[in-house]
């Protein structure tokens, strides 16, 4: 039987030059409603680890959450996935600095803006902000990343950053590592302390 993930990989097919067709069959079969679309991994990991806290399961609502690869991608996924293509409603959010990409994608697309949600600096940001840094290092040290941290903070470059700078920039430093605390950070936050943004996209949804 046909799911969600398939549908997910038939679209990033689609967005790379593949046909079409595949992503449209799977649509209907299993019953996409909304495409969510997101910069990268990391807030793919973010968005589902919320969801699923909420006790949703955003596959079975008819939700297909995306990764676009990088902002600029936008304009090509609200091509295929809003009203020129497959006519899903759309959500998402994005950078403050990526902003314009977004708002050019969806008007060209004719496309509402209302459910898309913009992270003052990028969704780590927010998500530092709402744990605080003594929470994130806890995070860290659990991971068992404590060593490659310490490393980090001797580097030279890092000597003169506030904390908070320190940590966002660490969590990018190592492929695969801000993907994974994309989902480890929401794991750690108070529910009552969600970041506005992701707060936001997961209750229009």
């Amino acid at each position: 039987m046909a799911d969600m993930r398939a549908f997910r990989d038939a679209v990033t097919d689609w967005a790379a030059g593949g046909p079409g067709g595949p992503a449209s069959e799977l649509a209907q079969q299993v019953g996409v409603r909304t495409a969510v679309l997101l910069e990268g991994p990391s807030d793919l990991e973010a968005v589902e680890a919320l969801a699923a806290r909420r006790g949703r399961d955003l596959s079975a609502e008819g939700v297909c959450v995306v990764s676009m690869g990088g902002a600029m991608s936008v304009g090509r996924y609200t091509e295929l996935l809003g009203p020129p293509g497959l006519d899903l409603r759309l959500a998402g959010l994005c950078d403050v600095g990526e902003r314009r990409f977004y708002d050019r994608g969806l008007e060209r697309a004719g496309a509402p803006g209302r459910d898309f949600f913009v992270c003052v600096s990028d969704l780590e940001d927010e998500l530092i902000r709402a744990l605080g840094t003594a929470r994130v290092e806890e995070t860290v040290r659990a991971e068992g990343d404590e060593r490659a941290w310490q490393t980090f903070l001797h580097q030279p470059a890092q000597h003169d950053r506030p904390r908070h700078q320190q940590l966002r920039r660490f969590l990018g430093t190592k492929k695969g590592r801000k993907t994974r605390y994309g989902r480890l950070l929401v794991e750690a936050l108070d529910p009552a302390l969600t970041p506005a943004p992701l707060d936001d996209l997961l209750t229009s949804l």
